[in-house]
This record gives structure tokens, C-alpha cells and sequence, in this order.
């Protein structure tokens, strides 16, 4: 496996946890369970925001709150990065 590939891995495996993770939150939420802290959703949108970002479409999830208007940040700065490395040859 070469080293762009195992990247690409590992990146592809963090947004499914952040996927996966809003999800949990979001039906611990609907049976007033214990959360998830919001700083580790947080976290977990920064480094995986695709996964974070459709999760909080298609569940309807931490949409109102403020500080989660930046996970859509997060998503475009991903974008910036893979377009900046793309552009430069390194993909």
C-alpha cells in the first residue's frame, strides 16, 4: 500500500467515526442519556468534517447551536487542503 493510499485510508476511517459518533449523540440525545461532549464532536469535525457534516444534515443534529457552524469551515478548509495539494503535485 503506498503511502497516498493509507492516508486516504485513515482519512476515509475518521469521518465514518465522526459520522458514526454524531449519530450516537443524536440517539443519546432522543433518550435524554448521557452525551458526547461538544468539545470532542468538535474535535472530531475538525479532523474528520465530512463525516460530521452529513451526519448533521441527515439526522438533523447540532444544527441550531452556534459554535457548530463550524464544522462547515472545517469542510472548506478540507476542501482548500486537497485542492492546495492536488495543485502542487503531492497527490
Amino acid at each position: 500500500m503506498t503511502p497516498v493510499v493509507a492516508v486516504i485510508a485513515v482519512y476515509l476511517l475518521v469521518n465514518l467515526v465522526s459520522f458514526i459518533t454524531y449519530y450516537r449523540d443524536k440517539r443519546l440525545a432522543e433518550r435524554s442519556a448521557w452525551r458526547i461532549p461538544e468539545k470532542r464532536l468538535l474535535t472530531l469535525a475538525f479532523f474528520g468534517p465530512f463525516g460530521a457534516f452529513a451526519a448533521m444534515r441527515m439526522f438533523r443534529h447540532k444544527t441550531q447551536k452556534r459554535v457548530f457552524r463550524l464544522v462547515p469551515l472545517f469542510l472548506c478548509l478540507h476542501l482548500m487542503l486537497a485542492a492546495v495539494l492536488l495543485l502542487a503535485g503531492l497527490c
